[in-house]
């Protein structure tokens, strides 16, 4: 039984791949006939690069026990037609494991020790160094192999007290949350901290990523989890169960991973799972549903959130009636529903920011190479119309012509001195926007912190010290656009001198959205307020801890710092592969004007021929314009296509 959701992540990749395969004809065709400078070319790569790789992310957390990774079998494992995540009575996810594909790696189970929570190095850090972890083979084929080798993500290890100190499970002011002891005086913790799945499921290789985590304590263990992985995902499915409601503890996990930057209401959907033990013969089925709506109805109170965001399923059920083709008991499951709010959610959502990314850099492609071609034609009428010129007249009046055109060459390089100056400045103010965004002014601003957070015991003045580096980092960014603004205002003073004086089309592309960044920055320090408040001052005062938050959230700041510098760096280069541009074809131009001058002096016959060269030249240029607006046009004018519709 095909689900909603699936047909969905299949239209979505097919959609995804036909784009990223016109753009990269649409460049072939360009760089074929002369129109990609290094600008478009990078512009045109990186939307290739987006639309082939873009993920989507629906992360899955729970306490203990509600069934999350039953759901992910249910939701994309069903057609396995047997539980593929470990899900049976007393085998639950122990750590984080994601779910993805990539080609460039052969099918596996990658598993990263626990022991590694004992070094500095960050997650990320971590995922670079392949040898680390612990690699077993997949046969995606083998249903059986493939669900007996993920059941390694359940596996634990008894380690002493000290050892689960030392590793964050274990928290003597806080023995409520500690994990029980044996008769040993041995602890159980799990055996791995991260667990990555590569397959070639069909979902998978669409693009989708599932991130399936642990309960409560192993999440706040793992401080990268919350700070990176989770406020990434594009959706996050939060479970309950119906039989119990909402507890203490996933009240706990809700309000200190989950509540914050939820700006979207399909960024976060909770599940009311179990249903069926709501299922009770002795009640009509107008009782039990009405049981499960004010279940709803109470969960979404106690959360805050609507009720329409709470989902009532049974993931068991579902499971079953899509291994045995159950439709009405499928329906009764609830899961159709749930597969249409994530599908119409974070699929139609990541359909129209990719279409619109998409279409917003082809609109300025086709404007600048139209400029291009704009050029070249006003080029060609005016040597057209010079030659014209020359019918009838003798050989002193051609070479006159030629040195008044060779004056006008010599008054055009003398101009160039003016632009090398321009960019001399451009590229000083350039270095200093790089030096604001760089990994090392970064590194500089999350080695205060990170010395503040090396204090022993609790760390009362942290908060401070945390905001005086958000208003550093935002400050560097206010620093970053006015240096943005002043070469903008420098270049398009340039530009205009330039279109007035030599008849060029330049126009400068728009300023980086810097702002958008400082968003991301107030953001994130928003969302890690949490984690320094009283709640978790006993956790901040294990320096492990604390140097794991830092590595944490320097590799999302690095993200954002990324994603800023490389548009800064497209922008510029952008402007400057337009203004290159033209300059080459004005040199060219001079070229073809001084060559044409000279055929005429050689030959009688050589003014007509060179006017017919120069008409086919025009309506060459005149086919080029007519093929860029067929190309184009696709990007602009087809839509996101139609989602089925659900189940």
């Amino acid at each position: 039984m095909v689900t909603s959701f699936n047909e969905q992540i299949g239209h979505y990749g097919a959609w995804r791949r036909e784009f990223a395969l016109r753009l990269k004809l649409l460049a072939a065709w360009m760089k074929e006939h002369g129109l990609m400078d290094s600008g478009v070319e990078a512009r045109l790569q990186r939307l290739e690069d987006q639309m082939r790789s873009d993920k989507v992310m629906v992360a899955f957390v729970a306490e203990f026990s509600r069934g999350k990774s039953e759901l992910i079998n249910a939701l994309f494992f069903a057609s396995y037609g047997r539980r593929i995540m470990p899900a049976s009575a007393g085998r639950t996810t122990m750590c984080p494991t994601e779910l993805g594909f990539d080609a460039g790696v052969p099918p596996s189970l990658r598993l990263l020790p626990i022991e590694s929570r004992l070094h500095p190095q960050s997650l990320a850090e971590w995922r670079q160094a392949s040898d680390q972890w612990t690699h077993v083979p997949l046969d995606v084929d083998d249903a059986e192999q493939l669900a007996l080798a993920l059941e390694k993500v359940t596996d634990v290890r008894r380690v002493t007290q000290d050892e689960a100190r030392a590793l964050g499970f274990w928290h003597d002011e806080v023995p409520d949350d500690n994990p029980p002891m044996d008769a040993d005086g041995r602890v159980e913790v799990p055996r791995w901290r991260h667990a990555l799945v590569n397959i070639e499921h069909p979902l998978l290789a669409q693009g989708l990523v599932i991130l399936d985590t642990p309960g409560l304590n192993a999440i706040g263990a793992e401080p990268e989890l919350t700070v990176n992985l989770i406020p990434q995902a594009h959706a996050v499915v939060f479970l309950l169960a119906a039989d119990t409601g909402v507890t203490k503890s996933d009240l706990s996990v809700w309000r200190e991973h989950l509540s914050h930057g939820a700006d979207e209401v399909n960024a976060r959907l909770v599940v009311l799972n179990k249903i069926d033990t709501l299922w009770d013969t002795l009640s009509t089925p107008e009782q039990v549903k009405l049981q499960i709506v004010q279940q709803r109805v109470a969960s979404a109170d106690i959360l805050g959130v609507p009720a329409q965001q709470v989902m009532a399923v049974s993931a068991q059920k579902g499971l079953v009636a899509k291994i045995t083709f159950d439709a009405e008991l499928l329906q009764a499951s609830g899961l159709p529903a749930l597969e249409a709010a994530l599908g119409d959610g974070i699929l139609a959502q990541r359909h129209e920011i990719l279409r619109a990314v998409v279409a917003r850099g082809v609109t300025d492609l086709r404007n600048e190479t139209g400029r291009v071609l704009q050029v070249r034609r006003r080029d060609l009428a005016e040597q057209k119309m010079e030659l014209q010129g020359l019918g009838g007249k003798n050989s002193a009046v051609i070479k006159n012509m030629r040195s008044r055109i060779e004056q006008e060459k010599q008054e055009f390089d003398m101009g160039n001195a003016k632009i090398h100056a321009v960019r001399s400045v451009q590229h000083k103010l350039l270095g200093e926007m790089f030096g604001l965004l760089g990994s090392r002014n970064l590194k500089a601003e999350m080695g205060l912190l990170a010395a503040a957070m090396r204090q022993r015991g609790l760390k009362l003045g942290v908060k401070t010290v945390y905001g005086e580096t958000f208003t550093r980092l935002r400050a560097n960014m206010t620093k970053a656009q006015a240096h943005g603004a002043e070469i903008h205002s420098m270049l398009d003073a340039t530009f205009r001198q330039l279109n007035a004086e030599f008849g060029f089309s330049l126009q400068l592309p728009p300023i980086p959205d810097i702002p958008r960044y400082h968003a991301e920055l107030d953001e994130i320090e928003a969302s890690h307020l949490q984690y320094l408040g009283l709640r978790n001052a006993l956790k901040l005062a294990q320096p492990e801890f604390a140097e794991r938050l830092v590595r944490a959230l320097a590799t999302r700041l690095r993200a954002v710092n990324d994603s800023a510098f490389g548009e800064v760096e497209l922008w510029s280069k952008s402007a400057a592969a337009q203004l290159e541009d033209q300059l080459k074809e004005r040199r060219k131009s001079f070229v073809r004007r001084i060559d044409g001058i000279d055929r005429i002096q050689e030959a009688a016959g050589g003014l007509d021929e060179r006017v017919a060269e120069i008409e086919a030249q025009e309506a060459v240029l005149g086919q080029f314009d007519t093929r860029l607006q067929l190309l184009t046009s696709y990007f602009l004018t087809t839509a996101a296509p139609t989602l089925p519709p659900a189940a």
